[in-house]
């Protein structure tokens, strides 16, 4: 039987000379091929390895993560689909993470990449004042894609830095 590996990533660069939608797809991209380049040759029990005892934070769960949010904020939020929920939230708010001991990494990074695709493909062709409205509690926010692209960058480069340490901590691996 063959162990399944994350596989190779030729990371996109984000570009130096673009107008503004460009910028922000470039860097989206490059964030999101940086998480796959932290998985890059590492074995599904390595995926699922925390980089403390103490946490549940895992390589594997946090490209379950990013499926989440890219789900959330482009297809469920902008493009307003409603789809089924990836994980029973209501069992545990945490379960992308939590369950990663039973989960299957070459489906998690299948669907990662579809979920990508499919976030893509919601907001082409869409301006970036374009805006939808955001529920949360008892307030309503009007957001635009303009902003959830740059949240998106932002959550991505925070969940590399932890990425970076994860990484370093299963076989040593740091850098870009």
């Amino acid at each position: 039987m063959t162990t399944w590996t994350a596989p190779a990533i030729d990371r996109r660069h984000e570009p130096y000379r673009a107008d503004e939608r460009i910028m922000l797809e470039g860097w989206l991209n490059y964030h999101r091929d940086t998480l796959l380049l932290k998985c890059a040759g590492l074995t599904g029990e390595q995926l699922r390895t925390a980089a403390v005892s103490s946490s549940t934070l895992t390589l594997l769960g946090l490209v379950r993560h990013m499926t989440v949010v890219e789900r959330w904020w482009f297809r469920q939020c902008f493009a307003g689909e409603s789809l089924p929920e990836l994980y029973d939230f209501d069992a545990d708010p945490d379960a992308e993470f939590n369950t990663v001991d039973t989960a299957d990494p070459e489906a998690d990074f299948a669907a990662f990449r579809a979920e990508i695709a499919a976030a893509d493909a919601a907001t082409a062709g869409h301006d970036l004042d374009e805006v939808f409205t955001l529920r949360r509690a008892e307030k309503s926010h009007e957001v635009s894609l303009r902003w959830v692209y740059l949240h998106m960058i932002e959550e991505y480069a925070r969940h590399n830095g932890h990425a970076d340490l994860i990484r370093e901590a299963i076989d040593g691996v740091t850098g870009e």
